[in-house]
């Protein structure tokens, strides 16, 4: 995707009652409610110690590899609340951000969190941090600072398509996104589906729970089930 040189300063958002529902719901439940996709690639790690969940709308970046200087515009131009998602095109030799920057988003802007698909550095002070931070790995070799770059447009994060103020949750699982116009409808299923789900682990930490399910399930996938040992 060729990058370009603009900066769009509006997005469509969520309702802030509907970011609020998701605050709450691990992302398992809602990348299965979602077919059990939407989550970003395994390589998109939390490299922070928050001590919620990250949820907030998408803001999002698109820089040329290896070069934040796109990023720092966005360190003006973010909102309380955004989860900054940066695109840096699957690079991975150079740091596109690190203590200096997040210290401006956490104490200034006060951002729900960060996700790049890419290296940050300075991890001995911000693997302690509340803010939620997930990046791909860890670089001493600093980003330039020349562009081009564009803020608050599609991006492809962890192999995700992510579009502007899409609704963004993260936990220690990973990261998943909500597409903003169908977070709504799905907040009902999601919040059904953890309440489900809960029930569930309850009933299987008291022992009522009832897994004979499975075994109709081999019988129609022709599992066989054999009272002997294997023997080559």
């Amino acid at each position: 995707m060729q990058v370009g040189k603009r900066i769009f300063l509006k997005r469509e958002l969520p309702d802030k009652d509907v970011i609020m529902g998701f605050r709450d719901i691990p992302t398992s439940n809602i990348a299965d409610c979602m077919n059990r996709k939407g989550a970003m690639a395994t390589r998109i790690k939390l490299m922070s110690k928050p001590t919620k969940q990250m949820c907030g709308p998408a803001f999002t970046v698109h820089n040329r590899p290896g070069d934040n200087l796109t990023i720092y515009a966005a360190l003006k131009y973010c909102h309380e609340g955004d989860v900054i998602v940066i695109d840096n095109e699957g690079d991975n030799t150079r740091a596109v951000i690190g203590e200096v920057m997040m210290t401006w988003l956490r104490d200034q802007r006060h951002v729900a969190g960060v996700v790049v698909d890419g290296p940050m550095r300075d991890i001995d002070s911000l693997r302690n941090w509340d803010l939620p931070i997930y990046a791909v790995s860890t670089s001493p070799n600093g980003p330039y600072k020349e562009g081009p770059g564009e803020i608050n447009v599609p991006v492809s994060c962890g192999e995700i398509s992510v579009n502007p103020g899409d609704l963004i949750v993260g936990d220690a699982d990973g990261v998943v996104r909500v597409a903003h116009e169908k977070a709504a409808k799905l907040l009902p299923e999601v919040q059904a589906y953890n309440k489900q789900d809960n029930a569930k682990a309850a009933s299987f930490h008291d022992g009522t729970g009832n897994i004979n399910w499975v075994d109709d399930e081999l019988k129609n996938k022709n599992y066989q089930i054999i009272d002997d040992i294997y023997r080559p």
